[in-house]
């Protein structure tokens, strides 16, 4: 869903402080089109955007700057989705404060999004067992599935249900908090933790025969990627601990991640360890600011945050050992 998200910010006592925000573009599903549209042209990426008549135009001309074409838009007169963040403290809460316009695999139908090779969504287990039995009764149409765990249904009672939506997904994604969370293993993470979480969930078979993937987004720690009969590999976080300065806000990190990787998977041929690179880069635009990242145009070579995502992707390779273009 594309989500409007307004904030409201409190101290420990539950008063609320000077800090204001003003509502801003959201929803996962937009964060993880721009990770893809970082790699890709628009007319390859793209979501459906229920839109109300209280559709601030200054947020469609703010989408419209990544590309009017990756966009579909629906008018709704029930509104347009809504969302309340409330921070407390460190603490963040999220309740919806209008109806939610779910979207389905069927919505695609009869739009230029139709059939996609590669489909992301993030819902609950249960949901995603809806999603999936929507898409296979679609004719003709066998996509990459990137499943991303919503977060607050990453607890043990739904790990049953996830273990039964696991086979018709390729690839599992929830973060380390989110994965330790599911099997009830202790928190904080570590690399050890996150592993065995990674070959848990494989034991459980992802994937059609068990050859799918698990990749456990881990914040500075990099991802895990992890598959049948291999040892987990890491990529790291194009941002280290030295240069903390860069990360202004980590909302949408984790989406733009996943969108990123659905770019790598087309640009590398399906190779998920390659694709990790390009979803890496994703993120590090995402968290430079907040909102939404700068796009530009210069002598023909288009710019995020002022900077070349293939520079940085061909920075990540170097410190992989792993060749540049």
């Amino acid at each position: 869903m594309f989500i409007i998200d307004e904030f409201s910010f409190l101290d420990d006592n539950g008063k609320s402080t000077a800090k204001s925000l003003a509502p801003q573009i959201g929803g996962g599903g937009t964060y993880a089109s721009i990770g893809a549209r970082v790699w890709l042209p628009p007319s390859q990426v793209g979501m459906i955007i229920d839109r109300g008549s209280d559709f601030p135009p200054s947020m469609e001309t703010e989408l419209a700057e990544f590309g009017d074409e990756m966009w579909v838009y629906r008018n709704q007169p029930t509104g347009t989705t809504r969302a309340l963040n409330t921070y407390r403290g460190d603490h963040r809460s999220f309740d919806y404060i209008t109806p939610r316009i779910r979207i389905t695999p069927k919505d695609l139908q009869g739009t230029r999004l139709e059939k996609p090779t590669t489909l992301h969504f993030i819902c609950s287990p249960s949901r995603a067992a809806t999603i999936m039995s929507e898409a296979q009764q679609i004719s003709g149409w066998n996509p990459t599935v990137i499943y991303e765990p919503i977060p607050d249904r990453c607890v043990p009672e739904e790990l049953d249900p996830l273990i039964k939506v696991l086979p018709f997904v390729n690839i599992l994604s929830p973060n380390a908090e989110e994965a330790l969370a599911l099997l009830s293993l202790p928190l904080p993470p570590t690399q050890k933790l996150i592993e065995e979480a990674a070959h848990k969930f494989l034991e459980f078979g992802v994937g059609v025969n068990g050859n799918g993937c698990v990749i456990i987004r881990s914040g500075a720690m990099g991802a895990c990627v992890a598959m049948k009969n291999q040892s987990p590999r890491w990529v790291s976080a194009f941002w280290t601990s030295e240069e903390e300065d860069k990360i202004v806000d980590v909302t949408g990190a984790g989406n733009s991640f996943l969108g990123g990787l659905s770019a790598g998977l087309s640009l590398e041929d399906g190779d998920i360890y390659k694709a990790t690179f390009y979803a890496s880069v994703s993120a590090s635009m995402i968290i430079e600011q907040e909102g939404l990242p700068a796009i530009s145009v210069a002598n023909g070579t288009t710019h995020w945050n002022g900077d070349s995502p293939q520079r940085r992707l061909n920075e990540l390779r170097m410190r992989h050992g792993e060749p540049k273009d």
